[in-house]
């Protein structure tokens, strides 16, 4: 497992059942709340208690449901808004929409969630990391930051990575949390897609030290951008 892999969003059908009520969805993630999961992911900055599997079980059965996504996101309930990213239409929101949403998105697993199973598939999706890139809200910014790795991964053609790696030489060492980490995705992502840029890359993570000292669980590769960098391109080359 590497820092960046992410349980993917089950794909689910368009619903032909009868509409469900926000108050009996709300009562069934009541019914499956844990005292223990939710002391675990309070510890994270996510206030909820249902596992997550039991989440994308009920997502699959509710099938998609946008106006029902858009109710329960207007619930402000954690789960509520993490149910309602699994069974919404991705690409049914609008910009503006989304701008708010990301803005209201209180804890770090709707936020990730929010960005990587919906913004990540709408059509705005470019606009948005342009815009959000540039935001003086660190937390903004770093969805920003993710949108742009997704697209130094998959659709690098247009990018300044040169830029990039200008602004996280500059920046990324005394960044907020959340965008220090978007900002060392990416550039470990650079490292690791363009060998081009890799010795910069590698040099930058040197460096700056960012992540160096993380906790890393047996089997997972380290965030620091180097040993990141260096894991990966072994793997690419071992295959």
């Amino acid at each position: 497992m590497t820092p960046h892999e992410r349980d993917g969003r089950s794909e689910v059908g368009e619903t032909t059942v009868g509409e469900t009520t926000v108050a009996e969805v709300m009562a069934e993630l009541a019914a499956l709340d844990d005292p223990k999961a939710r002391a675990v992911n309070e510890k994270h900055g996510d206030d909820h208690g249902v596992n997550l599997g039991k989440l994308r079980a009920l997502a699959k059965r509710l099938k998609t449901q946008q106006d029902l996504a858009r109710r329960l996101w207007a619930t402000d309930d954690t789960a509520a808004r993490l149910l309602a990213l699994l069974i919404c239409r991705p690409k049914a929101f609008e910009r503006d929409e989304l701008d708010a949403m990301l803005r209201e998105a209180r804890t770090p697993k709707v936020h990730d969630w929010l960005v990587n199973y919906v913004v990540k598939k709408n059509p705005h999706a470019e606009e948005l990391r342009v815009a959000w890139s540039a935001d003086p809200d660190p937390v903004v910014a770093s969805a920003g930051w993710a949108l742009t790795t997704e697209r130094v991964a998959k659709k690098p053609e247009g990018l300044d990575l040169a830029g990039l790696l200008d602004v996280v030489e500059a920046e990324m060492k005394d960044a907020p949390d959340r965008l220090q980490w978007a900002m060392n995705h990416c550039l470990a992502q650079i490292g690791i897609e363009h060998p081009e840029h890799r010795t910069r890359a590698l040099d930058i993570g040197e460096r700056l030290q960012v992540l160096k000292d993380y906790p890393t669980p047996p089997g997972c590769t380290s965030p620091y951008a180097p040993d990141w960098i260096t894991e990966m391109v072994r793997r690419q080359h071992a295959e």
